[in-house]
């Protein structure tokens, strides 16, 4: 998927970075550069993705999942300096008006670009789902942003081509999309963040394991200072399960074998480790 990403981005970055030379638009521009974010962006998946799908290993005994948080966080801040670059160019363009030209064609090829990007982005999604890879959704986010923000310009600029005397919309367009970015880096930055930080699992996949384990602990049972995270797509979980103490080792193993089978059903790719204890020593644990 991270080829596809690729591909997708070397030809309508050479699509729009055309129309951009055919038009002059500074919008066109700015959809360029976003294009180029992508392919930065795409590259540096490709790579991470390669280290995240490799096992444990004697240095990384958890994995190498959490690769892919620096891949999000990595191109959440190249779209954010694009944005601010973005706004630059359009400042002087407003400081500094040039005329349009050759709109008809360059609306053309700029409508060919966003097709294009909609169409990988709606592929990229879907993998997304099925992978549950934060790398992939972050590019297929970007990528569904470069679209909205071509469908704005191409309007915008469909306007400018009827009415030539409102071609001071141009950089006031490339303005929007360089704050639209902005926002659009700052949201693919935040997940990116929080698995770095080592955050809770959400709210609804903690609401599943607490359903899970209401289920599966018989009474006179419990499970304690229970603890989660997510290291892209693997989950991890532990906590001290509390047991009454007549019951055998053998039976409390049992027990929790069966409360790690139930919470693994309800959260794939999950890692839970229980430390068994006895119930009078609740308030230790």
């Amino acid at each position: 998927m991270a080829v596809l990403s690729i591909i997708t981005a070397l030809a309508t970055m050479a699509l729009k970075t055309w129309a951009w030379s055919l038009t002059g638009s500074i919008s066109i521009l700015s959809d360029a550069l976003e294009s180029l974010v992508n392919l930065a962006a795409a590259g540096f998946a490709l790579y991470v993705l390669t280290i995240a799908a490799q096992p444990a290993d004697a240095e990384h005994p958890f994995g190498h999942d959490k690769a892919e948080y620096f891949a999000a966080a990595a191109e959440g801040l190249l779209i954010i300096v694009a944005a601010v670059g973005i706004a630059a160019a359009a400042w002087g363009r407003l400081q500094s008006p040039a005329p349009l030209t050759q709109m008809s064609f360059g609306l053309l090829i700029t409508v060919l670009a966003s097709a294009l990007n909609g169409a990988t982005a709606w592929k990229l999604f879907r993998v997304a789902r099925e992978e549950d890879s934060l790398v992939l959704r972050a590019d297929a986010e970007h990528l569904l942003s470069d679209v909205w923000t071509s469908v704005a310009i191409v309007a915008g600029l469909a306007v400018i081509w009827l009415l030539p005397s409102q071609a001071w919309l141009d950089p006031i367009l490339a303005l929007a999309v360089s704050v639209h970015l902005f926002l659009t880096g700052l949201r693919v930055l935040a997940p990116a963040l929080a698995g770095l930080m080592d955050e809770a699992l959400p709210a609804n996949e903690l609401r599943k394991l607490d359903e899970a384990l209401a289920k599966t602990l018989p009474a006179g049972t419990e499970v304690s200072a229970l603890r989660t995270r997510k290291s892209g797509r693997r989950r991890f979980v532990d906590g001290n399960l509390l047991v009454p103490g007549q019951l055998s080792v053998g039976e409390a193993h049992t027990l929790c074998d069966e409360v790690e089978d139930a919470v693994r059903a309800v959260l794939p790719e999950c890692d839970i480790t229980l430390h068994m204890a006895p119930m009078a020593e609740r308030e230790r644990h």
